[in-house]
């Protein structure tokens, strides 16, 4: 990947992970489900900038960010499945 479009990705990917944020902190109630989509569209866009502008501390971030986010959208699917 190209060193500037690298740069947009990670761009965007950091936007999404604060509007996420923003998000978390300005709705009541917080649904889940887009919440942790968003934080995952983020940090799979700033992992992919970070393959071509490695830095290993902020790779493994990501990383954990992934985890937590997909944890949250596999705990945001099973609780529309349960019966209200």
């Amino acid at each position: 990947m190209d060193p500037f479009i690298a740069n947009i990705v990670g761009i965007a990917g950091g936007i999404l992970i604060v509007a996420a944020y923003a998000y978390a902190n300005i709705a009541d109630p917080v649904r889940l489900l887009p919440y942790n989509l968003v934080n995952l569209a983020g940090a799979i866009l700033l992992t992919l900038s970070l393959l071509v502008h490695f830095n290993l501390a902020s790779l493994l971030l990501e990383i954990v960010w992934m985890a937590i986010a997909i944890y949250g959208i596999v705990k945001a699917l099973r609780k529309k499945e349960k019966p209200a």
